[in-house]
């Protein structure tokens, strides 16, 4: 283990420069692209290379029930999350969007416990705290300009943390190919949205065939490349801490490369935002005993 140390701060970095940066390229794709069309394409270019790569190393194909789970599971993830985040993107800056997906632990949390039993007191605070700091953004921030773009960013994270907690119990393909035929599955559907929406064709910028090649290859194949590492070899928790950098990583990018201004309301609610995603994560945490015992704890590296 110790050889691959490396690794570990490099995956890290990816996560945390890349996955916040996505939300910029994402709005400087939009202008170029419509929405839709665009994550259509982000996901299906993605997707197909990812399955193309794991088939030429032996990856046994997706079975007929793991491909019926990945169409089910893509919807909320990807065609009313990824999708309406997209559309949002288009009205709102790239900062705030992130902002408003850093509530997507928050939902997680909510949708995790409503399916499986009650929520704790402490997760029941940090929920409280993390909706206040989205609330306050939106009625005393730079999203205020714009509630509808607001509402859909909220609509946007809640079907994303309500597709994560879906795919976790969908019958997927084992490992990156789950990933992989969501991709496949989500870019189809999000293609054709695009078609019944009636999205225009037009000749897009090289500004935005740049950025949405970034999505295409750091965003989505090198990131979720990096995040599958991170989640065989490190802790849960750390392996997760991107939810707590991406909201800074894309606020500073907005500003300095985007032009983007925010009020003193979004920093505060992005400090609600974060202390709430620490809260419900603490409040998660398992025993010692259970910890020492989990895939990624330092008893269970040091032994393998």
């Amino acid at each position: 283990m110790r050889r691959h140390a490396w690794l570990l701060p490099l995956c890290l970095g990816t996560l945390y420069l890349v996955w916040g940066s996505t939300y910029l390229a994402q709005r400087i794709a939009v202008t170029g692209f419509p929405p839709l069309r665009m994550a259509a394409l982000r996901f299906l270019i993605a997707g197909v290379l990812l399955y193309g790569g794991l088939r030429l190393t032996g990856t046994p194909a997706p079975t007929r029930r793991a491909w019926l789970a990945a169409a089910v599971s893509s919807v909320p993830l990807m065609v009313t999350g990824m999708g309406t985040a997209a559309i949002a993107l288009s009205r709102v800056p790239s900062g705030l969007a992130a902002l408003v997906f850093g509530s997507v632990p928050l939902w997680t949390a909510l949708f995790d416990r409503l399916a499986g039993g009650r929520l704790r007191r402490l997760e029941v605070v940090g929920l409280a705290i993390g909706f206040g700091g989205v609330a306050l953004c939106a009625a005393r921030g730079a999203l205020r300009a714009d509630p509808g773009g607001a509402l859909l960013l909220v609509i946007a994270a809640a079907s994303y943390a309500f597709g994560c907690v879906s795919t976790r119990r969908a019958p997927l393909a084992p490992g990156v190919m789950g990933t992989a035929s969501q991709m496949i599955v989500g870019g189809v559907l999000l293609a054709a949205t695009s078609l019944a929406r009636r999205e225009p064709f037009a000749m897009p910028t090289p500004r935005a065939v740049w950025a949405l090649a970034y999505l295409v290859v750091l965003g989505s194949l090198v990131a979720y490349s990096a995040f599958g590492w991170l989640l065989k070899n490190a802790r849960p928790a750390l392996a997760t801490s991107y939810a707590y950098v991406n909201p800074v990583v894309a606020l500073a990018l907005g500003a300095a490369l985007g032009g983007e201004r925010f009020a003193g309301a979004d920093f505060a609610g992005l400090g609600l935002v974060l202390g709430a995603v620490t809260l419900v994560a603490w409040a998660q945490r398992p025993s010692p005993a259970v910890a020492s015992s989990l895939p990624g704890s330092s008893t269970s590296r040091l032994s393998a």
